[in-house]
């Protein structure tokens, strides 16, 4: 089974000196009950955008975000993760898309458009990794990018209590927390991530 989700040992220290800095984002949490938004505060600390390359959590390259998050219908633990999905439709048998723009851009010569420009794509990758177009890219034709959204719930075992506060040592429970939920988000989204994988159809 496909790996899509996990801890980053080696960049432990940076992310406790993260989970310090931004403290105050664990406000909502100290103190409660439940173990829910001390989880998902860590986990937001963890992973982009606030924390940059590299994050303490590594993902698939299918992987566009991993929310997790309060449910405020019950105060249970919910995941939310945007996937890179193969299109639906064929691209190559939708017409292509002019964009009206002369033939070539008043920056220079190296702008000139190509033939096929119009054409519509999916997803590109670079270095392996899926990426968005560029403002370039947009101008040459159109893009349909596919994903797939999955929620689910998540369970609560194993999860640190919430400290009372920013006491000695509550970055080891916001490192724990994150280790859990790295466990539980792979758990979930692992078989889809493979299924997605294996369906041999274009991006």
């Amino acid at each position: 089974m496909t790996t899509v989700f996990r801890v980053d040992r080696g960049t432990r220290d940076r992310y406790a000196q993260l989970v310090r800095y931004h403290q105050d984002l664990f406000v909502d949490a100290w103190g409660d009950i439940a173990p829910v938004e001390f989880a998902a505060v860590a986990w937001r600390i963890a992973t982009p955008p606030l924390t940059t390359t590299p994050a303490y959590v590594r993902w698939h390259r299918r992987v566009l975000s991993a929310e997790v998050v309060r449910n405020f219908w019950d105060g249970s633990l919910l995941a939310r993760v945007q996937l890179v999905a193969p299109s639906p439709v064929n691209l190559a048998t939708l017409p292509p898309v002019s964009s009206g723009a002369p033939p070539t851009s008043p920056f220079g010569d190296d702008q000139v458009r190509e033939p096929g420009d119009g054409a519509w794509r999916g997803w590109t990758s670079s270095f392996g990794q899926f990426v968005t177009p560029t403002a370039q890219d947009l101008a040459r034709g159109p893009f349909l990018r596919t994903t797939v959204l999955v929620e689910a719930p998540l369970p609560l075992a194993g999860l640190p209590e919430a400290p009372d506060g920013p006491v000695e040592g509550f970055e080891d429970d916001a490192d724990r927390a994150v280790a859990v939920l790295a466990r539980a988000l792979d758990r979930l989204v692992a078989p889809v991530v493979t299924s997605l994988e294996s369906s041999g159809l274009p991006q």
